[in-house]
This record gives structure tokens, sequence and C-alpha cells, in this order.
């Protein structure tokens, strides 16, 4: 199949409508003014980023880093705590539990080089900017996890094998909860940040967060067998605990996959081409695409216009869907619209016909 888009009206140009439900802030003109504007919103494309769209935009970057920020103070005093009953207790699965908190701290660090990459304009060589960078610290974050479950099993069975007692049992069973309540209020702010701005890879680092909150609980439940001279207590305990975090693991890695393979909520889709459908002109909705750049989206689509539309005719309907586009779908930031005539009976389409002949 061809590439509708590559022939579209290919550039973008930044629009100032107020996107009101009747109006697009274009004050009362004279009437040579209205064709002025016509005539260059017919030179200029059907892909604009609206101010109202961009603004959201850069305010999502900054409650991501906002999030990343508080997030990285509440750990580090999290495992600072708890780094001072590991030097006093000698609480092998307490210093496991603070070597994740300090991990977790700092994974804050590959996203918030994502969130300030994705500031960037675009360039010649990165002609959709920076945001990518985000589905690779979602890499990071992944691997992070994963290197917390070996850690966390690793702990497990090494005091399996050689159990010993824990010094100072209440000041570990206080650290652990410390450690527990820490984690789960820096998992629930940054689940509820990333999924408000589509940031697959702060939810995945607030699912890592969690992971670390199930390992303090492990912790807690570790000091109380050792309280109760049932020695075995804390690693077996550690090794449910690690389950759990593959578990998580699982999820958030699925999360960052999806997102680096494109892949996007079908009822996106299903919105996008209802408010397509709903545009005075379109006949038909065809090759619908939808990508996340960073916590951003991007649509492509071809629409099917009257065949007998004039070129002027036919780039107004771009633009009216384009705005509808933008209206319907959240945290949209530019559509991309192409118009295709209607064809004629006996008229072959010419991208099938240019697909036929690319496969041949």
């Amino acid at each position: 199949m061809s590439d509708r888009h590559e022939h579209t009206h290919g550039h973008e140009h930044p629009h100032g409508h107020e996107h009101g439900p009747h109006r697009h802030g274009h004050a009362p003109s004279p009437r040579g003014h209205r064709v002025t504007h016509r005539l260059a919103h017919l030179l200029t494309p059907h892909s604009h980023e609206t101010a109202d769209k961009l603004d959201p935009a850069l305010e999502s970057s900054a409650r991501g880093m906002r999030a990343l920020w508080v997030s990285l103070v509440v750990l580090g005093v999290t495992a600072l705590a708890q780094a001072v009953v590991v030097a006093v207790s000698g609480s092998v699965a307490l210093l496991g539990d603070t070597v994740h908190n300090t991990a977790d701290a700092l994974t804050a660090v590959p996203l918030g080089i994502a969130f300030v990459l994705g500031r960037r304009a675009a360039t010649r060589r990165f002609t959709y900017g920076y945001g990518r960078a985000e589905d690779l610290a979602g890499l990071v974050i992944v691997l992070t996890i994963a290197a917390s479950a070996v850690f966390a099993g690793w702990a497990a069975f090494d005091r399996l094998l050689d159990p010993r007692p824990v010094a100072h049992v209440p000041a570990v069973a206080v650290a652990a909860l410390v450690g527990f309540a820490g984690n789960e209020w820096v998992a629930r702010y940054r689940i509820r940040v990333g999924r408000d701005i589509g940031s697959a890879a702060l939810v995945a680092d607030g699912l890592h967060a969690r992971t670390d909150g199930f390992t303090s609980l492990a912790v807690l439940v570790g000091a109380g067998g050792s309280a109760l001279d049932w020695q075995l207590a804390d690693p077996i305990v550690g090794l449910a605990i690690t389950a759990a975090i593959v578990l998580v693991l699982r999820d958030a890695a699925r999360e960052v996959f999806r997102r680096i393979l494109d892949a996007v909520d079908p009822a996106l889709v299903d919105r996008a081409e209802g408010a397509l459908r709903e545009v005075p002109g379109v006949r038909e909705v065809g090759e619908l695409r939808l990508r996340w750049i960073g916590h951003r989206l991007r649509a492509e689509v071809a629409v099917v216009v009257d065949g007998e539309a004039t070129v002027r005719q036919a780039h107004a309907i771009a633009v009216d869907a384009e705005h509808a586009l933008l209206h319907a779908v959240p945290r949209l930031t530019a559509a991309l619209v192409h118009a295709d005539p209607a064809p004629v009976p006996g008229e072959v389409d010419p991208h099938l016909a240019l697909a036929h002949h690319t496969v041949a």
C-alpha cells in the first residue's frame, strides 16, 4: 500500500487559532484582508501545531519534570533514613531495599534528560524533534526494574542459604514502613502525572517505585519473623516479592515496548474517525495513522472529497478536518490531512496503482 502522506501538503505551519466551539480566533476583517488570508492559507500546509495545543504540551513537560524532582527528593530522603538503620542493624534485606530506593530515585535522571530533550525544537536531521528520547528513557527504566528483580532474588536466595540474625529489629521495621510509605506515595504521584500527560516512561517509573514498596513490605515481614526467631521468613517473603516485581516488570515493559512500536489506544482511532466523518465535505475517511512522539500525538490521514471540488474547496475541507481532529483527540498537537478526490466510475485509484506497481 502506498503512503498517501508523502505527497500531501507536507509543510507545517503554526496557527494562531483559538479553538473555541465556533471560532478560530479570526477577528472580523475587511473583505480584502479575508481574501489575502485565504490565499496565504492556501499556500501554507494543512498541518499546524496550534498554540492552544502546544502550550499544554509544554506544560505537560513541566509537570513531568516537577514530578521527577519531587519524587527524587522524597526517595532520596527515604533511602538516607534507611541507610542509617542499615549501618546499625546489619540487615541485608533492608540494605537491598535501600539500594532499590536509591536506584529508583536515580531513574529520574534519564527521564529528566528525556523531558529536557523533548522541549528542543526540531532540526533538519531530527525533523520530528526529540520526543522519542522519552521512549529510550522508558527502556532504561525497564532495565532498572529488571536489575532490581535480579538483585532482590539474589539477596533473598543468599539469605535462604545462609540465614543470619538481624539486630535492632524495631528500627528495621520502622525503616521498612518508611520505605513502603515513601515508595507508594511516589508511585501514585508518578503514575497519576504520567497518565495525565501521556508519558509511558513516567508510568513505568511509577510502577518501579511500587515494586520497591513491595520490597519494603518484605523487609517488614522479615523483621517480624526475626523477632519470632524465624530466620527463614525474610528470604521466603523476599522470593515472593521478587515474583511480584517480575509481574510489574511485565506490565511496564509491555507499556514501553508498545509505545516504541507506535501502538495507540484503538479508542483514539475510533474517536478521530468519528470526528472526521462529521466534517462537512468529507465523504470517506481513508488511511488514518496516529503515533506518539514522547507524550504528544501526531496524526496523518487521507480524506475523500468531491472529485469536482476546486483546490481551494478541497483545502478548506482539509483544514476543517484538521481542526476537528485537534479538538477531538486528547494530546494531539499536529495533524497532516490529505484530500483525495472521489474516483469516477471506471477510474483507477492512482495510489492503488502505484502500490501494485511497487509490489510488482
